[in-house]
């Protein structure tokens, strides 16, 4: 059996033209585990040609260690991805002998596929494009060892990316329609107020995106990275629509308590708020209804589901953040209780509270659980029943946003939010914690 690798590579420039450099991971695909990592400075270029020179930098080092594997290459380009599946067009003369290498080199291979994923999927190849134009810059030797806390990574064949045959090296070439983000924390709590609303940790910087990059497409105007983008416009394909609801008020969102995967009821009033959510959704067009397992969020969902004459989907991934120990105490409490816990765990997404569960975590299989519904409801309209947390790294995720984003929004019980994602890339969200229904309807 072949050998699978995953090649993840990026570029940038700072000026476009300016100052660019690119970077390249090989991993083991069983594992995860980094093979080679590559980073270098080129001089003044373009985006465009930094991310050429960085895919062709990772095949070549994949074709060094195995030249008859299996490779995924993954990048954040989607003006690259497409031209080397043959889709769009290389019309930049610039463009043309780097396209020509790429697929000379990718021919070295057993087989290769090329898919698309977001800039926060590609974190690790970002850092080492950015520390090869920093080295440049500083005058320095380009330091590989600049990896801060290791990013989720996906198995070869993973995520929603679309595939087409026809690559070089006899594989397939993707594009896809998975525009998640990982990362960053989210907000945490069932509650309102503090509780909700911890400090954030800092994002990322990324290499510029290229601003003519849609020009050598040779695609149609509403294709991403036009317009479509933006959210000013919407895409030539149909989107996939969420709406978001959180469940109706607990006990514990009432007094403004941690409440995680713990099997909490509702109030009367969450129950009449639930019925509420299902007189206003019924005329909406809902084609499947998608829940929390938690007690919750199925009380708030079933109703809805009798009203429409649907059944209720279970997704383990949408539960709320688990906070082990802190389960049903206030901030404040915990705050006096454990002062250092509190100020490690809201300090670092990836810090859990006493061995229970990071923001990393649940952004990561959030995202993961968004990816399956929009791949197995393509082109519908989903009801997504969950949590603050969970619906706070949706919106979050979708908007783009850097984590400190998440501790902007309030979302009250029995709210609604939505997004309209597109299987180009795009995500548009359409409203954020409408209570509109609530209002009057509590019966």
């Amino acid at each position: 059996m072949s050998r699978r690798l995953i090649v993840e590579a990026d570029g940038g420039s700072r000026g476009n033209p300016g100052p660019a450099g690119y970077g390249a991971v090989v991993r083991d695909a069983a594992t995860g585990t980094v093979l080679a990592e590559i980073a270098e400075s080129i001089g003044t270029a373009t985006n465009n040609a930094a991310e050429y020179q960085g895919l062709i930098a990772g095949l070549a080092a994949a074709a060094r260690l195995d030249p008859a594997a299996e490779v995924e290459a993954r990048l954040d380009s989607k003006l690259v991805v497409e031209q080397m599946a043959g889709r769009w067009r290389v019309k930049h003369p610039d463009l043309r002998p780097l396209h020509e290498r790429a697929r000379d080199t990718a021919e070295q291979l057993g087989a290769v596929r090329y898919t698309w994923v977001p800039r926060a999927r590609n974190a690790h190849a970002d850092r080492l494009a950015n520390e090869a134009m920093d080295a440049a810059a500083e005058g320095r030797p380009v330091r590989l060892d600049t990896a801060e806390s290791p990013e989720p990574w996906e198995p070869v064949g993973a995520g929603a990316a679309a595939s087409a045959e026809g690559a070089p090296g006899g594989g397939t070439a993707g594009a896809g329609a998975d525009a998640s983000a990982h990362g960053g924390p989210a907000a945490p709590a069932e509650g309102s107020g503090a509780s909700e609303d911890p400090a954030p940790a800092p994002a990322d910087a990324g290499a510029a995106p290229d601003p003519a990059a849609d020009a050598d497409t040779g695609a149609q105007p509403g294709v991403a990275g036009s317009a479509a983008a933006t959210g000013w416009a919407a895409p030539d394909t149909s989107p996939t629509r969420l709406i978001l609801l959180r469940h109706g008020e607990t006990p514990l969102s009432s007094e403004q308590r941690f409440a995680g995967v713990g099997d909490i009821a509702l109030t009367d009033t969450g129950h009449a708020q639930a019925r509420a959510a299902a007189r206003h959704l019924a005329d909406s067009g809902i084609d499947a209804i998608v829940s929390s397992p938690l007690r919750r969020t199925r009380d708030t969902a079933d109703p809805i589901a009798a009203e429409l004459g649907l059944s209720v989907e279970e997704e383990p991934d949408l539960r709320e953040l688990d906070f082990g120990a802190w389960e049903g105490m206030t901030f404040g409490e915990v705050q006096e209780a454990h002062p250092e816990e509190l100020a490690r765990w809201l300090a670092n997404p990836h810090t859990a509270p006493f061995g229970a569960e990071s923001f990393a975590e649940v952004a990561h299989r959030v995202a993961e659980a968004r990816d399956r519904l929009l791949s197995r409801h393509a082109r519908k309209t989903i009801l997504v029943v969950s949590h603050v947390t969970p619906i706070k790294v949706l919106l979050q995720q979708a908007l783009g946003a850097p984590p400190e984003a998440l501790f902007r929004m309030h979302l009250d019980v029995g709210c609604l939010s939505r997004i309209d994602c597109y299987s180009d890339g795009p995500m548009v969200v359409r409203a954020l914690n409408d209570t509109g229904h609530l209002t009057g309807h509590l019966a």
